[in-house]
């Protein structure tokens, strides 16, 4: 596939991308050297390798999907200037 200027406004109009006239040359050079690259992984011969999303083979370690206070309120709510309850009290901002 060759890109040339045409195509070249079309994806940037599709794109809603400003290419001034003067590098719709250069843009359209530009964009043949990338699909001349992808061109040449479709010669990489693939067959007989396992599809993988992570070059790194583990599995995630899991816990218990349990809910919690986490054990440190009153921690937690000595850093409050004032409480209630074993709550946060702050300011009405609604009426």
């Amino acid at each position: 596939m060759s890109v040339d200027k045409n195509t070249v406004r079309k994806v940037a109009r599709l794109a809603r991308i400003a290419v001034a006239e003067d590098r719709l040359d250069s843009m359209a050079g530009e964009l043949n050297g990338i699909l001349s690259w992808i061109e040449q992984l479709n010669e990489v011969d693939v067959e007989g390798v396992e599809a993988m999303t992570t070059p790194v083979a583990m599995s995630l370690p899991m816990r218990k999907d349990v809910v919690t206070d986490g054990g440190i309120r009153d921690k937690v709510l000595a850093n409050a200037p004032k409480t209630e309850d074993g709550f946060f009290v702050v300011p009405k901002v609604v009426e």
